[in-house]
């Protein structure tokens, strides 16, 4: 028999569950978001807090102006959502994955990492991104197709390495002219590293992941960097395995967190809240109810596998943190 716990019990965990925004009544005043807890102000990136920033912005004051808690501004959001992975290592990063120079598309990526990926667009974990809509109240789909990954071996950072932002954009950007990966304007793309590797030069400190978008030959690019999170097991993870790959287990956590943030605040101008919090924002490092053994609890299905990743905001009713839809 299963045991059912509430997570912020377990010894060592984070409480942050606090996740519902007071309201600040309709008079209340809509304001750009300053990211001001989570990235540099004006940035084209938005990051995911750690444990402990997480838990001290919550601390803080404020709410949303709307009744859901979570406010639009006019902003796209992405209405035929994919995503693509870089690998950027000179061996494979997480077991199973490819192999260093490899390329193809997500059914060919044997990693657990890419099992989450080619399977989450289908689940009701994502299903509460649909919630999400445009100006023309176009929503944002129950899919997430998988459709490429190369497994760069160029230009690797070495472990130690603080990689710039442009940096990772460099490497996203020669996928594209080598002919390694394949442009689209609703892509996003991934780029995951290996262990050591200071992805963005905040990683662990600063945040876990980001996410952003920046222009290449005029377009619009958006992508998300996913550095190693075992390597920050007190900042970056919950120390649980479901699926007995620490490393892969971790990472699905924030890579959920950015892959639903980027569907529906893609350019950073459609949806947060009045702290400028996304939607995943507002639950980060919250998972709800969990089950399992202890060191392996999970809390969500996708495909047929369990995974612990933390709840996503839904954009119906009175708002709030959600497991799936």
């Amino acid at each position: 028999m299963k045991r059912w716990v509430r997570f912020a019990a377990l010894g060592g965990a984070v409480a942050v569950a606090a996740c519902s925004e007071q309201s600040a009544g309709p008079s209340a005043p809509d304001i750009s978001p300053s990211f001001s807890e989570f990235a540099t102000p004006g940035s084209h990136v938005h990051e995911m807090p750690t444990r402990a920033q997480y838990a001290n912005a919550n601390a803080k004051p404020g709410g949303g102006g709307t009744s859901t808690g979570i406010l639009y501004h006019g902003g796209p959001v992405l209405l035929a959502p994919k995503v693509a992975a870089i690998y950027w290592s000179n061996s494979t990063i997480y077991s199973g994955g490819p192999a260093p120079g490899a390329t193809g598309s997500g059914g060919q990526d044997g990693s657990l990492t890419g099992y989450f990926m080619s399977n989450l667009g289908a689940s009701t974990y994502w299903n509460i991104n649909t919630t999400y809509y445009n100006g023309s109240n176009q929503h944002v789909p129950r899919s997430l197709p998988y459709t490429q990954f190369w497994a760069a071996n160029v230009n690797v950072p070495s472990s130690g390495a603080s990689v710039s932002d442009a940096q990772i954009q460099s490497i996203i950007t020669t996928g594209f002219t080598s002919g390694k990966l394949t442009f689209e304007a609703n892509t996003i793309y991934a780029v995951f590293s290996a262990a050591g590797v200071n992805l963005g030069g905040g990683f662990g400190s600063q945040y876990c992941a980001y996410h952003g978008h920046f222009t290449w030959n005029g377009n619009d690019v958006k992508f998300a960097a996913m550095p190693r999170n075992l390597d920050f097991p007190g900042s970056c993870t919950e120390g649980q395995s479901p699926n007995g790959d620490a490393a892969a287990d971790a990472e699905v956590n924030t890579l959920g967190h950015e892959l639903e943030e980027a569907a529906t605040d893609p350019d950073l101008n459609a949806w947060y809240d009045r702290r400028g919090q996304e939607n995943a924002d507002k639950c980060a490092w919250n998972f709800g109810t969990v089950t399992g053994a202890s060191g392996a609890y999970s809390n969500i299905s996708v495909g047929s596998k369990r995974f612990l990743v933390q709840q996503n905001w839904i954009n119906t009713g009175s708002g709030g943190c959600r497991q799936g839809l």
